[in-house]
């Protein structure tokens, strides 16, 4: 009885412990993303989509990839969530660098379960995962340290204050901004869920190397703008929320252009 219940324990602390550590966005972030991404899919992709996930809502399954990372069992699938890019690449160049990536990164992954799931012949448990890896990676790629550098572990390394608190700016862009705003998600995904008619229009059509791109160009100025053991605060995030809230707007936006296009 105690060993069961020390497991158990164990289980709820590497839940909570995870997504501090290793989210992009964090728990808020990626359910902004889900809770935005409701509101551009089409009638047949809401249907199709939702008799996968069944009573859960693509926000809440928008974490389930990153709590997941407690059970060994799916520790193959952690190299999903980024792409290492250690400089600021063109746009030209990023295409080229692309097109030769066989790396098991999200780049790959993307096109990967895209696939899966336009196969009519996986089983509905198939689906599930790779419904919940796709929801999950789609917002990863627009955190911009998850588009980042390999040696510091896209920000992970790069030691900063929050306000006085020890951090670093990964976590500063996973949840130090977004919780900073006092919202909760469906709060903050109605706040931000204002973009013109032509902002959605070219957000659905790009491809997912502009995606990278952008997240790409941001990570670099991100990293030239502050030292190690810096101490963020009001001022940083004044002048980052506009391009944190852009970037969540878009992950949505674009979440749900992908699964328009998987499911009709």
């Amino acid at each position: 009885m105690k060993t069961t219940f020390f497991k158990k324990l164990v289980l709820v602390a590497a839940v909570l412990y995870l997504p501090l550590q290793s989210m992009a966005w964090g728990t808020q972030g990626h359910r902004i993303c889900g809770q935005i991404a409701e509101n551009y899919l089409t009638p047949k992709a809401r249907a199709a989509v939702h008799a996968i996930l069944g009573h859960e809502s693509i926000a809440m399954a928008s974490n389930w990839a990153d709590f997941i990372k407690s059970d060994p069992s799916f520790k193959y699938l952690s190299s999903w969530h980024y792409i290492d890019l250690n400089k600021k690449y063109t746009y030209p160049e990023l295409v080229d660098f692309l097109k030769q990536d066989t790396a098991t990164d999200a780049y790959t992954k993307i096109h990967y379960l895209v696939g899966r799931l336009k196969n009519h012949e996986i089983s509905k448990t198939e689906k599930l995962l790779d419904l919940r890896m796709l929801i999950h990676i789609v917002e990863d790629v627009h955190q911009p340290m998850h588009v980042a550098h390999a040696d510091d572990q896209g920000g992970n390394g790069f030691k900063v204050q929050w306000f006085g608190k020890p951090s670093n700016l990964h976590s500063v862009w996973d949840s130090e901004l977004i919780d900073n705003q006092q919202l909760s998600y469906t709060e903050y995904a109605k706040a931000i869920d204002h973009p013109t008619p032509a902002e959605v229009a070219k957000w659905e059509k790009d491809p997912i190397s502009m995606w990278l791109f952008e997240s790409n160009q941001i990570s670099e100025v991100l990293y030239t703008e502050i030292q190690p053991n810096d101490n963020l605060t009001y001022k940083y995030n004044f002048n980052h929320i506009d391009t944190l809230n852009r970037q969540l707007l878009k992950g949505g936006i674009r979440l749900a252009a992908v699964l328009n296009e998987i499911f009709g």
